[in-house]
């Protein structure tokens, strides 16, 4: 029978943010990792308030199924929790938290997620990525409106579709049950790691048979040496066959680890309820709502955003081209204002032109025939004809023939 043999936790606030807003827990048979939105004064709030909330469904399970009740019942409490502390604390208005979480029972795993945090499965030495991000993006992605590598790049990233948090009371949250064996490695983590660091990267580190805790800390590093925009917070968990008893406690990492800003509870004077309309500013965060009518709108937006995109890219390469065949132009015409004295078959001929071709391309062109003959010519002045001689303009040119001419013979 599977069971976690070792699991490991590792957090850091990154090259750029100021404070860390992810937290994460490996817990006994419950690992999560939670990334906080809602600026300075929420982010950090909000994925520590919901990862202890859902740090206490880590207990013994009758069966996977329970598991991911449980699990599903603890994000909405979280969630709950969340509004109710928006409620009393404006300041917070509009904070969130994604959260990505999973417990480990017997042969199989729970799953709960919700965001753009990631649960992996490295298995056979391949990597799998098993749960979908809520994102603006992702949808394009799977409308194929975009491809996952342009995805990558794409304006609107980071635009999260679901999360937890004071807007909606009952968040959609994505539960599954999967099989796991041992010698089953998994990863969450937060888009801190998968922004960062490619597929390819993280399957590298996973391969690698040193424990859990060297893998998170090498996974962070790798996430630190490509930048680290954002905060990195990794939870890994391998699966053994429950033959080793496991040891050690259980981690929290990132802000959870730190006392609530604002209590482990919020005040619940009276009952709690969230207001329809928000009259306290909203700080910038990077939530929309998961509405059809605002994801047409945003879609309609980024078609319009790329069609401004290709016009100015096709204005671009027109004027290039119309600079280039205007140059071409231009170089061709200062060509034909050149004149040179060469050899046309065994007569003197006046060129108009320059010596040089341009690949297949002649850039000269006889412009008179003399009649006179190569044999005619002194050796030295038939070499210099045969080598061509460059005149400055066609009055030169005919100077030069005439001069050949009348130059007297040996």
């Amino acid at each position: 029978m599977a069971s976690v043999s070792h699991s490991a936790a590792a957090s850091n606030v990154g090259k750029i943010r100021a404070n860390n807003q992810d937290s994460g827990y490996a817990g006994h048979s419950l690992f999560v990792v939670a990334d906080g939105m809602g600026g300075h004064a929420g982010g950090d709030v909000a994925s520590a308030i919901a990862t202890k909330r859902i740090m206490e469904a880590d207990t013994a399970y009758v069966s996977a199924q329970d598991a991911e009740f449980a699990l599903q019942a603890a994000l909405i409490a979280a969630n709950s929790q969340l509004a109710e502390t928006v409620f009393e604390h404006a300041e917070l208005t509009g904070m969130g938290t994604t959260v990505s979480a999973l417990v480990v029972i017997d042969n199989q795993v729970a799953i709960a997620h919700i965001g753009d945090s990631r649960i992996y499965l490295f298995r056979d030495n391949e990597l799998s990525q098993i749960t979908t991000d809520h994102t603006f993006v992702q949808r394009l992605v799977d409308s194929g409106r975009i491809t996952e590598a342009e995805a990558m790049v794409h304006p609107r990233r980071s635009v999260l579709m679901r999360v937890l948090g004071d807007v909606e009371s009952s968040p959609e949250i994505d539960t599954s049950i999967l099989a796991t064996r041992a010698g089953d490695r998994w990863l969450i983590c937060s888009d801190g790691l998968s922004g960062v660091v490619s597929n390819t990267g993280i399957a590298n580190a996973l391969r690698s048979r040193t424990d859990a805790q060297a893998v998170a800390d090498r996974l962070v590093k790798e996430s630190l040496d490509g930048g680290a925009p954002d905060n990195v917070t990794i939870v890994v968990v391998d699966i053994g066959d429950g033959g080793e008893e496991r040891q050690g406690d259980p981690v929290v990492v990132g802000s959870a680890s730190a006392p609530l800003a604002f209590g482990e509870e919020p005040v619940r004077t009276r009952a709690p309820r969230i207001p329809s309309l928000r009259l306290h500013p909203v700080r910038e965060t990077h939530f929309e709502p998961d509405s059809q009518d605002y994801l047409s709108e945003l879609i309609e937006e980024d078609a319009r955003r790329a069609l401004r995109r290709k016009v100015t890219w096709l204005a671009g390469i027109v004027l290039l081209i119309v600079a280039i065949v205007g140059g071409a132009l231009l170089g061709y015409q200062w060509t034909q204002s050149r004149y040179y004295v060469g050899v046309e078959g065994s007569t003197v001929a006046i060129y108009q032109g320059i010596q040089q071709d341009l690949g297949p391309i002649s850039m000269s062109s006889v412009y008179e025939d003399t009649d006179l003959e190569l044999n005619q010519l002194r050796v030295y002045d038939r070499q210099q004809v045969e080598r061509t001689i460059s005149a400055s303009s066609l009055e030169d040119a005919k100077l030069i023939v005439e001069r050949l001419s009348n130059a007297p013979a040996e």
